[in-house]
C-alpha cells in the first residue's frame, strides 16, 4: 500500500469519526486543534483504523496512557525530559520536535496529526 493510499484511508476514517470535511484533513492537521477531536474520539479512531486496515492496535499503542500520573514524567504541568523520552519510546510514529519547545501537559494532544496516524499505520502494515 502506498503512502497516498494509506493517507486516503486515514482521511476517510477521520471524516467519518470526527464529522469533518475531506478538505480539512491535511497531513499537517492536528486531530485536536484543527479537527476538533476529543478524548472519546480517540477510541473511535482506533477502532475505525483497525477495521479500515485490518490491523490490531494495542491499548496505548497509538495514543499514550498513564504518562500524566507518573511524577517522573510530569511536574508542574509540564512533561519532563524523562517523560518525553518515555513518550518517544512508546510512540515512535510521533514527531516531538515542536512539543519539546513547550512541553505543557495540556498540549500533548496537539502532537497527534493526520501524518502521525499515517506513519503509525505504515509501521503497522510493514511489521
Amino acid at each position: 500500500m502506498t503512502r497516498d493510499e494509506v493517507f486516503q484511508k486515514v482521511r476517510d476514517v477521520l471524516v467519518d469519526a470526527l464529522a469533518v470535511d475531506e478538505d480539512e484533513v491535511t497531513a499537517e492537521a492536528s486531530l485536536v486543534n484543527n479537527l476538533g477531536a476529543e478524548s472519546i474520539d480517540f477510541l473511535d479512531i482506533v477502532f475505525k483504523l483497525e477495521q479500515a486496515f485490518g490491523i490490531k492496535i494495542g491499548q496505548g499503542e497509538l495514543f499514550p496512557e498513564n504518562v500524566s500520573q507518573d511524577a517522573r514524567f510530569v511536574q508542574n504541568g509540564k512533561v519532563t525530559p524523562a517523560g518525553i523520552d518515555a513518550l518517544r519510546a512508546r510512540l515512535p510514529h510521533v514527531d516531538f520536535r515542536s512539543f519539546e519547545a513547550d512541553p505543557q501537559l495540556s498540549k500533548v494532544g496537539e502532537i497527534f496529526t493526520v501524518d502521525t496516524l499515517v506513519r503509525f499505520v505504515e509501521r503497522k502494515l510493514a511489521a
